[in-house]
């Protein structure tokens, strides 16, 4: 199939797309390459645009936008949604996101982003949901619900976009059996709204006797996520705390005000809930699709994977006490250290934060069903750590 892929409004480029096998065959004109996504443009080369590096890399970067095979109870979900694999959902709607406006159009066709986008145009996300997050869920029934963002959903969580009075809302479960990630979304928004970090608001909500995460979508039909691992793709690696400093000067060098001290915050709330899951996807920068410039660092989102979820036990709570920082997993301890100016926080603010915990805690319990020995073991946990907190600000002052 000749196509185009398009960056909103802007063609990028002209290929031949394999629907079957989902690959680029042939680039046959390279229109707009830094209106490409931000990761291909290290494997562009003008005169030799066709190279089988830059269509391998454009195909996995095409695949990467579908729900990925890691993803909780993937087989239940291609099941009821009557196919076999997760990328046969890219061709059912454009390959439309709402994470960026990136979009596969036929060559023949004269149809426009303004007619499709997820942005303006509403979408039929009931029996995705059920699909995705219910536990006694049929097989689809509308060919509708398979042309939905959801089609592009990143991560391990089930998850689902849902539309509430014109806003588009993500829906997470928690994994596999663990149902603390939504909480912790919510403590992490907690923790930023009293210390006035940047971030994206999670609350809380119930979906068929689940507790779920819920939060807005972050970007509009003008601007796009960029990860950390697309910005760091053509970067020199040191696998040291070089690769942070390397990554905020880039951040600066492209005009971004206080990135530092925002990254900063990040890792900041990583300590405080002792996220062990800052992975190099869920960071970036916010840019605009129209004029490319970088606008912002990305607000801070997915803190779920925290307070030790995948090493609770009943009898007693094993604490790794180890994050990631880029391509390292350190002690947080350790990565705590990045923060230049530790004593700009007023952890003040925390105070009664964990008394707060407790209370949603034991409000969900009838659902839950967190024991209170739990209960209390993870507020322990944050009390810990924001202890700590306050002593490495005491010492520095």
């Amino acid at each position: 199939m000749k196509c185009i892929l398009m960056n909103k409004n802007t063609e990028v480029l002209v290929a031949e797309y394999n629907a079957v096998s989902k690959f680029f065959d042939r680039i046959i004109e390279v229109k707009n390459i830094d209106y490409a996504p931000y990761i291909l443009k290290s494997f562009y080369m003008e005169d030799d645009f066709n190279n089988n590096s830059f269509r391998t890399n454009l195909s996995e970067w095409f695949k990467g936008r579908g729900i990925p095979s890691w993803r909780d109870k993937l087989d239940l979900l291609l099941y009821r949604l009557k196919i076999d694999t997760p990328t046969e959902l890219l061709d059912k709607a454009f390959g439309l996101s709402l994470s960026d406006q990136y979009w596969i159009k036929p060559y023949e066709s004269d149809i426009k982003y303004d007619d499709i986008n997820f942005f303006d145009h509403d979408f039929d996300y009931s029996e995705f949901l059920e699909a995705s997050l219910s536990l006694n869920s049929k097989t689809i029934k509308k060919e509708e619900s398979l042309k939905t963002p959801n089609n592009t959903t990143d991560g391990m969580l089930k998850k689902a976009w849902i539309i509430e009075n014109g806003t588009r809302y993500l829906l997470k479960g928690g994994y596999k059996n663990e149902i603390l990630q939504p909480f912790n979304e919510a403590l992490a928004t907690e923790i930023c709204k009293r210390l006035g970090f940047e971030h994206v608001p999670y609350t809380l909500d119930t979906y068929k006797d689940m507790v779920v995460s819920k939060c807005p979508c972050f970007i509009n039909k003008d601007t796009e996520l960029i990860t950390c691992y697309q910005i760091r793709n053509d970067m020199k690696r040191y696998n040291t705390e070089e690769d942070f400093e390397e990554y905020i000067k880039k951040l600066e060098n492209e005009g971004i005000e206080n990135a530092r001290e925002k990254v900063e915050n990040m890792y900041i709330l990583d300590f405080l809930i002792m996220n062990e899951d800052r992975h190099l996807n869920n960071f970036g920068i916010i840019r605009d699709v129209n004029t490319l410039k970088w606008v912002s660092v990305a607000p801070i989102f997915d803190n779920g994977m925290a307070l030790n979820i995948p090493y609770y036990d009943e009898d007693e709570v094993i604490i790794s006490g180890h994050g990631r920082l880029f391509y390292e997993v350190k002690p947080f301890d350790e990565i705590i250290k990045v923060v230049k100016d530790i004593t700009r926080i007023d952890i003040s603010k925390l105070d009664g934060v964990v008394e707060w915990f407790d209370e949603l805690l034991h409000e969900y319990q009838h659902i839950t069903h967190i024991s209170d020995k739990r209960i209390h073991r993870l507020c322990i946990l944050l009390n810990r750590q924001i202890n700590k907190l306050k002593k490495i600000i005491e010492e520095t002052k």
